[in-house]
């Protein structure tokens, strides 16, 4: 049984979409092993290296010799590729639940995906309908960990990003969101305890289904309520 941990009040909240929202993980593997085989490189570690960083700048630094052009080329290879990769894409444990309890203003997915990849994998997971606010590697010019996705992401939800919290899974993300001055729930789906810590995370949950969320409507606030699998206390307000 689940014990409630902790109560925040936030006025926002934004959300990584891969190992967030979505589980990619065996899709994003399979084509970035592709990619790394055709290059000669080592397959574990270009899918570790490019894990919640636009593409493009993976690419750039795991091919440091090759010219812009073929950077170009080889992400618009990747797209294309992730984009046709989605038979097994489908939502993680209570994030059509979360989504479908909090009012499309109050949150904004924030994502290392282009926009055309963002639909589509939401779109598999059955999580679309939800989403009216999306920023993607196609609306900034600097992806996670610089803090523009999630500055972005506020400016999206006309708040300041100090009164957002952000949902991440992976630790560039993370970083991403505490440098723009969020509070961060970090969820285990994809990364260590360990990793998530080191980044900056405020609390680390299983998934979204540890998440629950509800809004005060006279305040303008949303309130969370994030439970663990450990004995009961007194859950904190932050």
């Amino acid at each position: 049984m689940q014990n409630l941990a902790s109560q925040i009040v936030c006025q926002g909240l934004l959300i990584d979409m891969d190992g967030v929202l979505v589980d990619s993980t065996p899709a994003v593997a399979r084509v970035w092993t592709r990619w790394a085989l055709k290059h000669n490189l080592d397959p574990d570690f270009a899918v570790q290296h490019a894990h919640g960083r636009p593409s493009l700048a993976s690419i750039r630094e795991l091919l440091p010799h090759a010219d812009p052009a073929a950077h170009l080329a080889e992400n618009a290879w990747m797209e294309r590729a992730e984009i046709e990769d989605v038979a097994d894409v489908v939502a993680l444990p209570g994030a059509r639940e979360l989504l479908a309890s909090i009012p499309a203003s109050h949150f904004a997915v924030v994502t290392s995906a282009t926009r055309d990849l963002t639909e589509v994998r939401l779109r598999a997971a059955g999580l679309w309908e939800h989403t009216r606010h999306l920023v993607t590697a196609s609306d900034i010019r600097h992806g996670k960990p610089d803090p523009e996705p999630y500055l972005t992401g506020a400016a999206a939800l006309k708040l300041p990003s100090q009164s957002c919290v952000v949902m991440e899974d992976a630790p560039s993300g993370t970083r991403s969101g505490k440098a723009a001055g969020a509070r961060v729930i970090a969820v285990r789906t994809t990364t260590d305890d360990q990793a998530l810590l080191a980044a900056g995370a405020d609390w680390i949950i299983n998934d979204c289904s540890s998440l629950r969320a509800f809004t005060n409507s006279h305040a303008g606030q949303l309130i969370l309520e994030l439970f663990t699998d450990e004995p009961a206390r007194q859950p904190k307000m932050r």
